[in-house]
């Protein structure tokens, strides 16, 4: 089995958010459509895909979530820029 790390922003690209997940397309699916309409998330439309990691370990995956929420926000985009310089959204890529 697959674990994701991934991390997704807004319109503006403002906010981050860090998760983890071992179905990427469905959890994506959840953000997309503000299934939890309490959650960071939703508050904030922060449902555009812009990184994502693939581990096959459960225990690797959180780590490595861990990891990437204690850095600072330059750092973060650093990650995200290598492998999407344009910030774009790249949810479609993973359907």
């Amino acid at each position: 089995m697959n674990y994701y790390v991934y991390i997704l922003t807004n319109r503006n690209n403002r906010v981050l958010y860090t998760g983890v997940t071992n179905d990427l397309v469905r959890r994506m699916y959840e953000h997309k459509n503000h299934l939890d309409k309490n959650s960071f998330t939703a508050q904030y439309n922060v449902d555009r895909l812009v990184y994502y990691e693939v581990t096959s370990s459960s225990r690797a995956a959180i780590e490595r979530e861990k990891q990437i929420k204690s850095w600072n926000r330059e750092k973060k985009n650093k990650l995200v820029e290598s492998k999407n310089p344009t910030w774009e959204d790249i949810y479609e890529s993973i359907l």
